[in-house]
């Protein structure tokens, strides 16, 4: 049965006077691979910042899996994994150093640990470089470890921001192509923030933000319909030609 992983209501956040979201609302599946598209400046990290709970909504409602975020934040994060745009790995660390105290701030024994790093890195062709330093890895190579810890703890929902943002288009394909995978195979629920057009599937839900505002929102061929586009690329044109004063 399908199930709501994450629900925004009427959610508004100003960085004082400057409004960065604008009465934002959306649901995102579970099973679901979900794209918010903008260009930059739209709104997508404020978005993402208020859903980890790095800053505080005064205004709207978000639900993780149920769980209110701000009165019941500890059940509603427990459910969430999260690759930001900058990596946080530590690179004095080997992979499996950095996946095991990832493992240990989520309360799985060692045990457990060892066996989810193994599987998750294995999934992501990562293994045989377990013992290696995170500074010895190519980008791609550090983005496909932050989204194996991401899923150490089996989140419902994954929050992907900008993941593939200077990677090469190898390294950028493979991770589109795990993620839907994942999506697929456990019934995963993603929220994919990018502004590469490449990244979205056929079957993808979209949720086109624009200067704090949701444009359009739906199955890609429901969008591409309302707005009379032929393609993302298209929608993404007429955002960004909109933005010219």
């Amino acid at each position: 049965m399908t199930e709501i992983a994450l629900a925004v209501e009427n959610l508004s956040f100003a960085y004082a006077a400057k409004k960065a979201l604008d009465n934002v609302g959306f649901n995102v599946q579970s099973g679901e691979c979900t794209i918010l598209l903008g260009p930059n400046g739209a709104g997508k990290s404020t978005l993402f910042s208020l859903i980890t709970r790095l800053y505080h909504a005064r205004e709207g409602r978000i639900e993780l899996c149920g769980f209110d975020i701000k009165k019941q934040s500890l059940q509603a994060l427990a459910k969430l994994g999260v690759v930001f745009q900058q990596t946080t790995l530590d690179p004095d660390l080997s992979v499996t150093q950095n996946l095991r105290y990832h493992a240990a701030l989520h309360g799985i024994s060692r045990k457990a640990a060892d066996k989810r790093i193994q599987e998750e890195l294995e999934r992501l062709n990562m293994f045989e470089r377990r013992a290696e330093k995170v500074r010895q890895l190519n980008g791609g190579h550090k983005r496909r470890v932050e989204i194996a810890r991401a899923l150490l703890h089996k989140p419902s929902l994954l929050l992907l921001d900008e993941p593939t943002v200077g990677l090469d288009m190898p390294s950028r394909q493979a991770i589109v192509e795990h993620v839907h995978q994942l999506v697929k195979q456990q019934n995963l629920a993603v929220l994919w923030a990018t502004h590469l057009i490449d990244e979205i599937a056929a079957d993808d839900s979209l949720i086109v933000l624009h200067k704090g505002q949701v444009k359009a929102k739906g199955k890609l061929a429901e969008v591409l319909a309302a707005s009379g586009a032929a393609d993302a690329g298209a929608v993404f044109q007429q955002l960004a030609q909109e933005r010219k004063p």
